[in-house]
């Protein structure tokens, strides 16, 4: 399981039930209903993690705010300032008590633009002073119950902060809580938390996806560059793979900029799909490596003669994509909400249709050695036998050249 991530996601809804945040809760497991938690600096720091790093924020919360759980441990650490500010609700644990170290860290971090919420508050000594930084203030009406809910509230009308009733089952309550003055509601009456799970995609295979993007993007070459000093091992993989026999070149590059220089975007990005496959030598088994690589020069080459040059490097990276679904054990959809690719390759990844659907086929036909399925799509494509057995022969010699595995 150390390679899962899981998240709790519960929504928080306003007075017309639209959701207006998540709050975000650690899960051990993907069946899980209720955290095990060793320590709260475990289970925020792995909430933190998860998010942020592990799966696609914006796949997480959309436009909405997270509201996150920490405890005091937690709110020192470094770890805050890595996440997005303004789409963040630091939510401190009502057993948290306002030392004035606290307080002072609470104030530079609002100044980051972080905002506050305290959760199950009940006007504790221990935490009424955090009450004037407070955005937010939860109020647990299960354990409350709706009288002292109600005596709650009326004692935090001249606060500024927005109310958000906590654990709602009812409609009942609902109505109840309206009626008192609360603006946000969260609870099984409108939704039991979800747990999501996504692979955990090690920061290679991150700082890639991100490449990919920016180069899909025509971003400024310079942040292109910085992309990949910010990763040695990807910097090193890329010009070992430059100067390889496989790429033909006369001369050896040995900076970042000249690859960019010499190979320019297209070339770039294709191999980039190549580093994608191969990101991760430790959680990516060599052999679907390397038939990842060999399905993108195969399908490329079966192409050669059908298509224009720019079509070509398309079919490249739709055959090595092909395999990313079980590289990275996440569904072919998902991964590409977070890659901004053409139609057309999505269409032959997802459904094996458009112009280089047939392309693909004809590939993993070759790589099941099912010579029927590869005279029958070869046919419908007017394509020679031969021609077939010699690409595929080639796109082996050519992978076996790179070395890998």
């Amino acid at each position: 399981m150390q390679n899962q991530a899981f998240i709790g996601r519960q929504p928080i809804v306003d007075l017309q039930q639209k959701i207006v945040a998540y709050e975000l809760l650690f899960r051990h497991s993907a069946d899980a209903s209720v955290a095990m938690i060793s320590s709260d600096l475990e289970a925020g720091s792995n909430v933190l993690v998860n998010t942020f790093s592990n799966m696609d924020a914006n796949w997480l919360l959309g436009d909405k705010l997270a509201f996150i759980n920490i405890a005091a441990p937690m709110l020192q650490s470094d770890f805050l300032e890595l996440l997005p500010a303004k789409r963040v609700v630091l939510e401190l644990i009502e057993t948290m008590e306002s030392t004035p170290e606290l307080l002072a860290r609470i104030q530079s971090l609002r100044r980051l633009g972080f905002r506050f919420a305290l959760d199950d508050f009940d006007h504790r000594p221990i935490n009424t002073d955090l009450l004037p930084l407070a955005d937010y203030i939860k109020v647990d009406i299960r354990e409350l119950g709706l009288d002292k809910t109600a005596a709650l509230v009326r004692s935090l009308k001249n606060c500024d902060a927005k109310l958000i009733a906590e654990k709602v089952e009812t409609r009942t309550e609902f109505k109840f809580c309206k009626e008192l003055g609360f603006q946000y509601f969260q609870g099984y009456y409108f939704a039991h938390p979800e747990t999501l799970t996504a692979k955990i995609i090690n920061p290679a295979h991150a700082t890639v996806l991100s490449l990919l993007n920016k180069v899909r993007n025509n971003e400024d070459v310079k942040d292109i560059e910085n992309g990949f000093k910010a990763d040695v091992a990807l910097s090193f993989k890329l010009l070992r793979y430059i100067n390889s026999v496989g790429f033909g070149l006369s001369c050896e590059i040995q900076s970042i900029r000249h690859a960019l220089a010499i190979l320019g975007y297209q070339q770039l990005y294709r191999w980039l799909t190549l580093l994608l496959a191969t990101a991760g030598n430790d959680s990516t088994p060599p052999a679907l490596m390397k038939t990842a690589i060999t399905r993108g020069r195969l399908t490329e080459l079966l192409g050669q003669d059908y298509l224009e040059k720019s079509d070509r490097d398309n079919l490249f990276i739709v055959g090595i994509f092909s395999m990313l679904d079980a590289m990275l054990e996440m569904p072919m959809e998902d991964i590409l909400e977070k890659l901004y690719l053409p139609e057309a390759i999505c269409d032959a990844l997802l459904t094996r249709q458009g112009i280089y659907g047939p392309f693909l086929e004809l590939t993993i036909a070759c790589e099941d050695a099912d010579p029927g399925k590869i005279e029958a799509i070869a046919a419908s494509m007017a394509m020679d036998p031969e021609k077939v057995n010699k690409a595929h022969l080639e796109s082996l010699a050519w992978v076996e050249q790179l070395g890998i595995g």
